[in-house]
């Protein structure tokens, strides 16, 4: 055995009933915050299935305001006793366990991956009813009683403010300058919800989070950021473009349209959904999705997971700042286009070297591995392509947003400097939002580096056809 199999096995023939041995222990591509794994034991009725998460490298999962992996495991057990799908929780790990915070659940067979759920072929009957039974769920979950599960004890409250301000402020404590993230804050600030009855909130059910199989959904996933809040958090979050996985006409996770959630919702609960409350909490969720993914970066740069996922969501960050745009200041826009020929004297040029590296992770590496190392080499092979296109038009998106800041903020500076002047007043209100130039500056900006971040982004295409653009500009 090597890795953690040993102190896996260990904890299994301890704490699982009738468990003679482990079989395997694989480590999934799934889960960029907790680690998930796919376990087969022995057992004296024959092989089981089982599944395991975990913190990262064994530490604790605890942090910030998240409730960690052992409230975790209480919330999908109280759910499962609401009527929510789940998997049965069989053992939470403890500190004599050696493996840090998670627990052990049964195994349950069914799709994870959003991409798939959007387009799969055997998927197709059931699809139509994913976004009315996503409703039905949300219901319960927002009935579930705090205090007779012990929640509430053990539970953040939030208020929409809160939300607001506490993501702004993690945004800022990493010290880059993202002019759309901060206007974006400044207007959820000015458009708050006025009325909230909180609720327990999931804060993370998506398309992703949720386990379907072709007779609906079979277990909701991934509670590590529950709170007590409101609960049209949940059906905004759900909308929000960054889980549509492309299918941007379907605005209920890629598969189903608003009306059949709130449909499902309304028949469970009881209770009306005003829909300018829940588009408050989409636009949210692609500004916390904005503000995470660059959190994901930072954990790079720090640990403990230093694996090429983290870098690479946090180029993600621009394609919810693009949903931003889309979402509050559509418009027109200059797409800066590639150089033909990149001009070099050197044999071979940067890009061809970054070319070769691409080429070799996708068709030697991926054929040659599977599974989670497989995965990884797709990432980096989609990071160098990030590199290739900054490459091409890096260089000039920089030199016109120093030109147009210039123009708007009627000083002189570098980029960084810049950038950081106009953040600093969004963030002290001494600029409108409606201030000449800002939105012109903010659309070409946020469009343009989402060009070289991810050009195949469903948001990258609305804000081009919201230009009057061919999409195939960007393709």
């Amino acid at each position: 055995m090597a890795g953690i199999d040993e102190p896996v096995a260990a904890v299994l023939r301890r704490r699982i009933a009738g468990c003679r041995d482990l079989i395997a222990c694989e480590r999934l591509s799934a889960g960029a915050s907790q680690e998930t794994y796919r376990i087969v034991i022995s057992t004296d009725a024959g092989e089981r299935k089982l599944a395991m998460r975990r913190a990262p490298g064994a530490a604790t999962s605890r942090h910030g305001g998240y409730p960690g992996l052992a409230t975790e495991a209480l919330l999908m057990a109280a759910a499962r006793r609401a009527g929510v799908p789940e998997p049965e929780i069989l053992w939470v790990l403890r500190p004599e366990d050696g493996l840090g915070d998670g627990f052990i659940m049964d195994w349950l067979e069914g799709e994870t991956l959003g991409a798939r759920i959007v387009r799969d072929a055997s998927l197709a009957a059931v699809r139509p009813k994913l976004a009315e039974q996503c409703g039905e769920i949300l219901a319960r979950i927002h009935a579930i009683d705090l205090d007779a599960t012990s929640l509430r004890a053990r539970l953040e409250q939030l208020s929409p403010e809160q939300c607001v301000r506490a993501t702004w402020q993690r945004y800022q404590a990493l010290d880059t300058p993202q002019p759309m993230i901060d206007f974006t804050a400044r207007w959820l600030l000015e458009h708050l919800p006025a009325s909230v009855e909180p609720r327990l909130v999931h804060s993370d059910f998506r398309n992703g989070n949720i386990m379907v199989s072709v007779d609906g959904i079979v277990a909701v996933l991934d509670w590590e950021i529950a709170h007590i809040g409101d609960p049209m958090r949940d059906l905004g979050w759900l909308c929000t473009n960054s889980w549509r996985f492309g299918r941007s006409e379907l605005a209920v996770g890629g598969f189903g349209a608003y009306a059949d959630l709130v449909c499902g919702y309304q028949r469970v609960s009881g209770k009306g959904v005003a829909a300018e409350h829940v588009r408050f909490w989409e636009i949210f969720g692609s500004f916390w999705w904005a503000c995470s993914s660059l959190s994901m970066a930072q954990h790079y740069r720090t640990g403990p997971d230093r694996t090429v996922e983290r870098p690479a969501i946090g180029r993600r960050s621009s394609e919810c700042q693009v949903d931003c745009v889309n979402l509050l200041l559509p418009g027109p826009v200059a797409l800066l286009a590639p150089d033909a020929a990149p001009a070099s004297v050197d044999m071979p040029r940067i890009d061809e070297i970054v070319t070769s590296v691409r080429d070799y992770l996708r068709h030697d590496v991926m054929a040659a591995t599977k599974a989670r190392t497989q995965f990884l080499a797709r990432v980096a092979g989609n990071a160098l392509d990030i590199v290739l296109r900054d490459l091409a038009v890096g260089p000039e998106h920089r030199r016109r947003q120093v030109e147009r800041l210039r123009l708007l903020l009627g000083e002189d500076g570098d980029l960084e400097a810049l950038r950081r002047a106009l953040v600093q007043r969004l963030r002290e209100d001494r600029m409108a939002l409606d201030h000449p130039g800002l939105a012109d500056y903010l659309r070409e900006a946020v469009v343009n580096q989402v060009a070289i971040d991810q050009p195949t982004y469903s948001g990258f295409k609305t804000a081009l056809a919201n230009a009057g653009i061919p999409s195939a500009r960007g393709a």
